[in-house]
């Protein structure tokens, strides 16, 4: 018998990899929801499309039949916030837009809601050995997670209310082929040789690729034990920031000196220079225990670390021309 699997968020990054992964699979039919009608999925799999997502956007028509939603979609977090009510904003879309397609789901008998959140429910750091937990106090200390948490909680409600089943997921910093923003940029300073004042950073920080994401979101669709569960996701293997710049050089043909700069002389030049957060997202701990999700779900990492790295290399070096 063939399932029916909603993915929404199709055209970002994460969700056409999802799209692609689940359109592999057997008696799978993937019906791939994105804002507009943009560049097309590389796979053959159904396309919907709502424009904007809000607290009325309709979905029916969409959801006749539907086994399974994967909300993906979101209004992300940005590093340079400009609208003068960002809060406002980011429910909308993250908060409303989340909780009336998960009714609209409900209604129309979907036995399964799966919600990517972010780590960022739980906090923007943790002390070094002291991971953050599904069940921990959340903390979310900016506008984006915040909407996430709300979101979060109006789901499990829309649960209990309805039966619908919800599976939310937190990841951490996730990279894989395409990776943009800061990981892509430290990958060019690595590939050109900038030296980088990183080299004796002794921080851990837990990242999930990209194939590991998909892979667990896949098991959430279908297992059992995930029904009513927050889960937060990475690769089960903390990095420093100088162990992952090591492993960046480790693919590339060139590579820059690392200077072993002590974090607290780093620290201060970042307080001096107003840049306090952006120095503790390099020189901070956030941590994330994964033990639930093999305890419940028999779930591992796939992909280890070292080929997560590579073929995150491999496709930079492939593609940038920056």
């Amino acid at each position: 018998m063939t399932r029916k699997i909603l993915v929404t968020g199709s055209a970002g990054w994460v969700g056409r990899a999802l799209v692609e992964a689940l359109a592999d699979l057997p008696h799978t039919r993937v019906v791939a929801v994105s804002r507009n009608r943009g560049t097309p999925p590389t796979v053959h799999v159904d396309q919907g499309f709502v424009g904007d997502i809000g607290a009325h956007t309709p979905w029916q028509p969409l959801l006749q039949n539907i086994d399974c939603v994967v909300h993906a979609a979101a209004r992300v977090h940005v590093m340079q916030e400009t609208a003068e009510n960002p809060l406002a904003l980011f429910r909308e879309v993250n908060t409303a837009g989340t909780l009336n397609l998960a009714r609209q789901a409900a209604e129309a008998g979907v036995r399964r809601f799966v919600f990517l959140s972010s780590i960022k429910v739980n906090g923007e750091s943790t002390e070094k050995g002291r991971a953050f937990t599904p069940d921990a106090e959340p903390n979310p200390t900016d506008p984006y997670a915040l909407s996430k948490h709300e979101a979060e909680q109006g789901l499990l409600a829309v649960a209990r209310q309805s039966g619908m089943e919800v599976v939310i997921i937190r990841p951490v910093l996730v990279y894989g082929p395409g990776v943009k923003a800061n990981f892509a940029q430290l990958m060019r300073w690595v590939h050109r040789g900038v030296p980088l004042p990183l080299g004796a950073i002794a921080n851990a920080r837990s990242l999930v690729s990209l194939d590991n994401l998909v892979d667990f979101i896949r098991v959430c669709i279908d297992h059992p034990a995930a029904a009513n569960e927050v889960f937060l996701v990475s690769d089960g293997r903390d990095l420093s920031t100088t162990d992952l710049i090591k492993g960046l050089r480790a693919h590339m043909p060139s590579s820059g000196w690392l200077i072993p700069v002590p974090s607290v002389v780093l620290r201060v030049g970042a307080a001096l220079l107003n840049r306090r957060a952006a120095a503790q997202r390099v020189l901070g701990s956030l941590q994330v225990d994964i033990s639930k999700n093999q305890a419940l779900l028999r779930w591992v990492p796939p992909v280890t670390v070292e080929a997560g790295l590579k073929k995150t290399v491999d496709h930079f070096l492939a593609t940038d021309r920056k």
